[in-house]
């Protein structure tokens, strides 16, 4: 781009038109960006959100959950329905379906793309839970009350096979691993969410392996046939990036899109957000690959304030999450992984309970289980790196913020 080009002629193309596309999109205007902005979204539909996706519109009780902008008005051109092939950042042109696109400012928020279970291609009846259009097939799976088979106890087949019990489905949620969430978070802090399946009548049947899906039924390598009038497949995410191979833009161990500290990529006048990218934290010392929705929230302010570069941001947040699951609010601050102490607030198997935590008497994360207050004043003490005081904190009646050192 020549020195003469003014703010107003620089052309900003976003790859990806879910949270963190449409986030980067709308605060480069909020921002003053006075260039041209274009959103760019493999799904046909208007831009949506998806965490109502295995609860409202799953339900029935939405028809949908588009985005409450209005792009016309802020001079954001939509082109959806269009694939990403490739980016070739010599000429600077993202390749799509439709054809090239130049660009001065490349984003890429193409999010993840779920892992699919080998060798169920072509069998009717197995279903994937990301996008508006998977939705909107469960929907008459659900309202019909079949007996329904989840793979995978993490956050997405908790939520659906909640939804599902809550339609009146018969439901067995299949899990490799020895407890529900095994890839995030540990036994101890897991194993009381076991309790959570019986309670609402889903069976729940780990260190179970599914040998084959058949048409109506689900083999398990135990030899146990499971009648199935629907699968539902959630067994994690990896970054939607295939499509950048060959570009020159370093991929890290998972596929993402390494990013520095203010969401750029290795490539210059290429940044990365959300699912699809990678970020190193200063507040946790390692780099952090976030699959939530508050990541593709947060990051695109970042990214508006690089791309307008009139002051350098750095992304660093506290990352957050909450799911829904069988009657209980869950929320989840922080990075727990160098924690050296863990500590409980209130009984594991009650309705409401926290898990703090520490690190050299300093909060670093924690779970809340129906306790928001706690996750609200614990995200404000980890953020400011507050000294606790571990005997304090252990006190359930004691709100959090009266724990300190």
């Amino acid at each position: 781009m020549s020195e003469q080009t003014t703010q107003s002629q620089r052309r900003v193309v976003v790859a990806g038109a879910g949270m963190a596309g449409v986030q980067t999109a709308v605060a480069l205007r909020e921002q003053g960006f006075t260039g041209t902005v274009t959103l760019i979204g493999a799904e046909p539909h208007q831009p949506y959100d998806r965490p109502p996706l295995s609860k409202a519109v799953l339900l029935g009780k939405a028809e949908g959950s588009a985005f409450d902008v209005d792009f016309e008005a802020l001079g954001i051109e939509l082109q959806l329905g269009r694939e990403v092939q490739g980016v070739r950042p010599a000429d600077h042109e993202l390749d799509t379906e439709a054809g090239p696109v130049p660009y001065d400012v490349l984003v890429l928020a193409t999010g993840a793309e779920p892992i699919r279970l080998p060798g169920v291609e072509g069998v009717p009846g197995v279903h994937l839970l990301r996008t508006l259009d998977d939705a909107e097939r469960l929907r008459p799976v659900l309202a019909r009350q079949h007996d329904i088979v989840v793979v995978g106890a993490g956050w997405i087949g908790a939520e659906f096979a909640t939804a599902a019990r809550e339609a009146g489905c018969a439901v067995t949620v299949v899990e490799a691993a020895d407890r529900p969430l095994a890839g995030a978070l540990p036994t101890e802090v897991a194993a009381p969410m076991t309790a959570w399946y019986q309670d609402s009548g889903a069976v729940l049947r780990t260190h179970t392996r599914v040998e084959r899906v058949e048409p109506g039924a689900v083999l398990l390598d135990d030899g146990s046939r499971l009648p199935a009038g629907a699968v539902v497949v959630g067994i994690g995410a990896r970054p939607a990036t295939a499509w950048l191979t060959g570009s020159g833009i370093e991929l890290g161990a998972h596929g993402e899109v390494v990013a520095d500290d203010g969401l750029r990529t290795s490539v210059p006048d290429i940044y990365a957000v959300g699912d699809c990218a990678s970020f190193p934290s200063g507040r946790y010392g390692e780099r952090l690959l976030v699959h939530h929705w508050d990541n593709a929230l947060q990051g695109p302010r970042t990214v508006a304030a690089n791309i307008l570069g009139e002051t350098p941001a750095v992304y660093d947040p506290v990352p957050y999450f909450w799911s829904e699951q069988f009657g209980r609010f869950v929320q989840y601050a922080g990075h727990h992984a160098a924690a050296d102490t863990t500590l409980w607030r209130g009984d594991p198997s009650g309705p409401a309970w926290t898990v703090c935590w520490l690190r050299d008497d300093r909060l670093v994360a924690l779970l809340a289980v129906g306790r928001p207050r706690d996750l609200a004043q614990g995200r404000r003490l980890i953020e400011a790196g507050t000294p606790m005081n571990a005997a304090l904190l252990g006190d359930p009646a004691r709100p959090m913020k009266a724990a300190t050192a």
